[in-house]
This record gives C-alpha cells, structure tokens and sequence, in this order.
C-alpha cells in the first residue's frame, strides 16, 4: 500500500533524498564555526589598537592563516545552504527560484574565493 496519490505517481516527484544530507551538514558547519569565531573574536581582542602590519603579521603565521582559511570556507558554504533553505521555502515560482539559486551559488563561491585569495595573499606574504 503506497501514501503517494496517482497523480504524484505518474509525475514522480517525490522525496529528493537529500534533505538529511543538507541538514547534517548545516549543523556540522554551525557546530565548526562555533570554535572558529570564539578563537577570531579572542584575537580581535588581542589585536585591538593594534597596526596594519601587526594584523598583517598575525594573519601571516601559518596557524592564525589555517583557522582564519577554515573560518571562511566553513562561513561561506554555511551561508549558502542557508540561503538555499531561505530560497526554497519562500519562493514558489520556478524561475525566480532557479535564478536567485544561482545568484546564491554565484555570490557564495565569488565571496569565499575572494576571500581564500585575500588569506593566502597575506600568508605568502603577497
């Protein structure tokens, strides 16, 4: 005995069996970007009054660059698939929902990679 109407059989559109997938991995994101911004908030701290090149010199130290690559990464991927959440629950037509999907793909990977750039940049000393 099948829940699914006629109708939903005949298009088949059912259960994309991604939904968990997509949950899991917002919460393990939100869950990483927990200790990563605890530790960026602790050395803005340290870093108050401090100069360009002190904060250039503290981004160029291999670890401050690691965790500050991981909390953009990690930061940049949370915020689009919770846009995409956003996207999928309040807008209805098909179109607008496959343009501003894009545009989110779009500006989150554009925004991260600037932003990976900009890190490495500072590490190698660029």
């Amino acid at each position: 005995m099948s829940l699914r109407t006629p109708l939903g059989k005949v298009r088949g559109l059912g259960s994309a069996k991604e939904g968990t997938q997509h949950f899991w991995v917002q919460r393990v994101t939100a869950v990483a970007l927990i200790p990563l911004m605890i530790w960026l908030v602790a050395q803005l701290v340290c870093l108050t009054g401090a100069g360009r090149d002190d904060v250039l010199d503290f981004l160029a130290r291999p670890w401050n660059a690691i965790l500050m690559l991981l909390l953009v990464i990690a930061g940049f991927y949370h915020l689009k698939l919770g846009i995409q959440v956003i996207l999928e629950d309040y807008v209805h037509s098909e179109g607008a929902k496959l343009a501003t999907s894009l545009l989110n793909t779009f500006v989150c990977f554009a925004g991260g990679a600037v932003s990976v750039f900009a890190v490495l940049k500072i590490a190698f000393g660029g």
